[in-house]
């Protein structure tokens, strides 16, 4: 094993433990290996992740060599849904397999589903907001079973099902593919008689709008509006503040089919969406309502529906200075999708007391057209099914 300038070499039968160690001391990510016949001639690569994956899998590296490696490589590649550039269209990429990293767990997925930040990344709008490490692979919410554990993990092992949400500072691993890296502290165990099918649409919505409520905090018999109910944050939302007592108001496009998609989930009445909103509640509530869960539309119009202490909780940015003066309590809603907060949303399935509404679902394949019926609007959740 030798380390020519500028660029680190390994041999094909070399042990993998020596890379590691040559990588250490080399302050290197990747080797380049030779075929191991005099002079050396160049066949590929190994890198940090490829020693880190092998580990957490359980492979001896004083036992394996570096041909064991490349050839474990070719066998774990795997599909995804991934960008390479701002703006580029989603399309099934052929990537390698993630290596968990410290406190992650890898996951083989078997579920996922659309939501609102798949499109803002797929469509390029977080440029400047996040770092994008390309190629992107799309994709938040997961459930499956752990494959591997990464260094300091207690909680989960290998074949447990699991779910929850790709919750990074940077955007490069997703849920659109075979395989994830997710961070425990963000994955939770899939209780008895919760399918995978169904976890993999609950995790990232499901925490939205289980914080949208909290914060609107409805007591019983009082009157709650949600604007924009039949998305998937709202299809939740409404279940939500109905099981607290709350009297709901949901807006809804013309026909029957929203209307009864909402009464289904608990809503008490519907108002046209594409209309008079304001108008149209007042002359149901004329004496102002309670709360306010702003999921689309415009929040300072839903605002003076308050009364005087009113709360309006709004997942598209409302601040308490943008409404002028008004005497209200206003919350920006930020989904955190910890592991408790994913637990409570798992019992309240298992216990019947919230439903998944998935209105359709996709092969892995087929995400692209997702991404656009979803950004075209739907009722619920669009799943994607993966194994």
């Amino acid at each position: 094993m030798t380390a020519s300038a500028p660029v680190p070499v390994v041999n094909l039968n070399d042990h993998a433990a020596g890379a590691a160690y040559l990588m250490e001391h080399a302050d290197a990510t990747a080797l380049v290996v030779l075929d191991g016949q005099w002079p050396g001639r160049p066949v590929g690569s190994i890198t940090k992740a490829d020693l880190v994956r092998a580990a957490a899998a359980g492979t001896d590296l004083n036992d394996a060599r570096i041909r064991d490696l490349l050839a474990s490589r070719q066998e774990h590649a795997m599909k995804a849904i991934a960008i390479d550039d701002f703006g580029a269209p989603p399309s099934l990429h052929d990537l390698p397999v993630p290596a968990p990293g410290e406190d992650e767990v890898l996951v083989r997925v078997q579920a996922s589903s659309v939501n609102g930040f798949d499109v803002s990344v797929a469509n390029g709008r977080l440029k400047g907001m996040m770092e994008h490490r390309f190629p992107v692979v799309l994709g938040r919410d997961f459930a499956g079973t752990v494959e591997a554990a990464g260094p300091g993990v207690q909680s989960l092992r290998p074949g447990d099902a699991v779910f929850g949400v790709v919750t990074k500072p940077a955007l490069g691993d997703g849920a659109f593919g075979e395989y994830v890296t997710a961070p425990v502290a963000y994955t939770a165990r899939v209780p008895a008689g919760l399918d995978l099918a169904v976890a993999g649409a609950l995790g990232l919505a499901g925490t939205a709008a289980l914080a949208a409520v909290d914060a609107v905090a409805p007591l019983p018999g009082q009157t709650v509006l949600f604007s924009g109910a039949t998305g998937d944050v709202g299809a939740f939302a409404v279940q939500l503040a109905a099981a607290s007592g709350a009297y709901v108001i949901s807006t809804a496009r013309p026909g029957e089919d929203d209307d009864a998609f909402l009464r289904d989930l608990g809503a008490h009445a519907t108002v046209n969406g594409t209309g008079d909103v304001p108008a149209a509640v007042t002359v149901l509530r004329p004496l102002g309502i309670h709360a306010v869960v702003h999921l689309a539309g415009n929040g300072l119009e839903l605002a003076d529906l308050l009364i005087p202490g009113g709360r309006i909780a709004s997942t598209m940015g409302s601040q308490p200075g943008g409404l002028g003066g008004r005497a209200l309590q206003a919350t920006t809603v930020t989904a955190v999708p910890d592991r408790r907060t994913l637990e409570r949303l798992a019992d309240d399935v298992v216990r019947g007391q919230l439903s998944v509404p998935v209105q359709r679902t996709y092969p892995l394949a087929d995400v692209p057209r997702a991404l656009t019926d979803f950004a075209a609007g739907t009722r619920g959740k669009l799943a994607i099914g993966i194994a």
